[in-house]
């Protein structure tokens, strides 16, 4: 029989385990981890007018104003071997599958309510494990990121002496940002998960169990 059993830490943990799961795919799938120098609109419709905006470059698309007042998105590598670099290449499988593991634990997450143990082993200890390797990809991927910035792309849109960990002309865009908050939430849920299995086989638990309550709801 399936027991519902909420707890504000089994809970906090779920929900924090889908927020940051989403954060990682909605950063790496953003343009804007790199933001390039501010540039003048040269078109021939807005001709002299100072626009400063700001081109963008994420892991393999980018934002850029080409002959047009609007600023067009869009993949610049078609293939994975026309990536940036062979740096941004590694840094997106790492964090590929570090969010393919996030992924996959906020389902599971989920059916935590119900389900607190998959073949006699702790759902939120195997689900905390999971999250501390993806929390290690994620590192090593972010880690292997600004080693590319020394590649003839970057050096487009942050100038010619844009070097590996030294981006010159270009400042850290939201993504960056989003996917270091996402690996710290990621590493805080390893360490929710714990307090989640403690709270959900608590005393106070098995004794709403034994007296027979299919949903259980405790602070």
């Amino acid at each position: 029989m399936c027991h519902v059993i909420v707890t504000c830490r089994s809970m906090l943990w779920t929900l924090l385990s889908i927020v940051v799961a989403f954060a990682e795919l909605i950063a790496f799938m953003s343009p804007d981890w790199l933001l390039g120098s501010p540039r003048n609109d040269t078109s021939g419709i807005r001709a002299g007018v100072d626009s400063g905006y700001r081109p963008s470059l994420g892991l393999y698309n980018r934002c850029l104003r080409i002959g047009t007042p609007q600023v067009n998105c869009g993949p610049y590598a078609t293939t994975f071997g026309e990536v940036a670099s062979g740096f941004w290449q590694a840094a997106m499988l790492f964090l590929a599958a570090g969010t393919l593991v996030l992924g996959c634990v906020a389902f599971i997450s989920i059916f935590s309510l119900c389900f607190q143990s998959i073949l006699k082993k702790s759902i939120f200890n195997i689900c905390g494990l999971l999250q501390a390797v993806a929390g290690l990809l994620l590192m090593v991927g972010l880690m292997l990121y600004p080693a590319g910035w020394g590649s003839d792309k970057v050096k487009f849109y942050c100038g010619p002496d844009a070097l590996p960990f030294r981006p010159f002309n270009c400042s850290l865009g939201w993504a960056f940002y989003t996917a270091i908050g996402g690996l710290l939430g990621t590493f805080l849920c390893a360490v929710l998960s714990a307090q989640a299995e403690i709270a959900t086989s608590s005393d106070k638990v098995q004794e709403e169990i034994e007296d027979g309550k299919n949903l259980i709801c405790l602070l």
